[in-house]
């Protein structure tokens, strides 16, 4: 096994002619995409490649590099590794949360290796500024940094519901908390303080591979207007879909609303 494999904890399923990768966002692993893999494994006949970001639970805390994932692009070079380690030559990208923006920042590298990417609750910027809506003020993330930092347990049950949205008691309530409450403490304020500081909206204008934008109509971290911006910013073509689901983590919350949408657009390309 390589270490690319290793580290990321690499699934291949089916065995398609058509590759298509799940990338997951942040407190989640790859068990976040459940209920989309036996669609696109067994109705779409695709080739289903699963990988969990270094930081993540199940991860190798030792792998992980504070330095090399303050910023976003270490993750994208991370996703590019990947595709190289499985000899991949073009894929669907399916990027949630973070992933989003790190198979944005991927394809800019390299667009030959992405026919498409559908990115799911994207965000390029969480601060508002000033003539742009994130949802968040400075003095909100120093707060979130600092209850992390001070009770990580405490702050994971706090976070988990108000993150999926809907129901305190729901299943998806509890495995975001289970997967969130499996990062180490110390990598998980790190890779947050990584994700909420981040501003990508310089680069989109270079993302030229087309875009599928999909919303849940109220999501506390990432505010309709954002799916917006994201359109009107990119360099290539992009479609906009705010879905009727609540919560950051629709594919596991709302499975029911969001797998067809999703299928959907894996299956069909932006008309001309």
């Amino acid at each position: 096994m390589g270490i690319v494999e290793e580290a990321h904890n690499l699934k291949v399923l089916g065995s398609g002619s058509q590759t298509i990768v799940l990338g997951h966002g942040f407190g989640t692993d790859q068990s976040v995409w459940k209920h989309l893999v036996p669609h696109l494994v067994d109705d779409l006949q695709f080739r289903v490649v699963l990988y969990d970001n270094l930081g993540a639970g199940p991860t190798n805390p030792d792998y992980f590099d504070f330095d090399r994932y303050s910023t976003l692009e270490g993750y994208a070079y991370d996703l590019l590794a990947i595709l190289e380690e499985l000899r991949i030559e073009s894929c669907i990208f399916v990027g949630h949360s973070v992933s989003a923006m790190v198979g944005a920042i991927a394809s800019i590298a390299r667009p030959d290796l992405f026919s498409k990417l559908i990115l799911i609750s994207a965000s390029p910027r969480y601060l508002n500024d000033v003539d742009y809506y994130g949802g968040f003020e400075q003095e909100d993330l120093n707060q979130l940094f600092n209850a992390m930092g001070d009770n990580y347990k405490a702050w994971c049950s706090g976070f988990a519901p108000l993150a999926v949205g809907g129901d305190m008691e729901s299943v998806a309530v509890q495995e975001f908390s289970r997967t969130l409450f499996n990062m180490r403490p110390d990598i998980a304020l790190s890779v947050a303080q990584t994700i909420f500081q981040s501003d990508m909206r310089q680069i989109l204008s270079l993302v030229t591979v087309p875009c599928h934008i999909l919303q849940s109509v109220k999501d506390l971290a990432v505010p309709v207007v954002v799916s917006e911006y994201l359109h009107r910013n990119l360099g290539g073509k992009s479609i906009v879909e705010v879905m009727s689901s609540d919560g950051h983590l629709p594919q596991l919350s709302s499975p029911d609303i969001v797998i067809p949408v999703l299928l959907k657009h894996i299956r069909n390309d932006i008309a001309p």
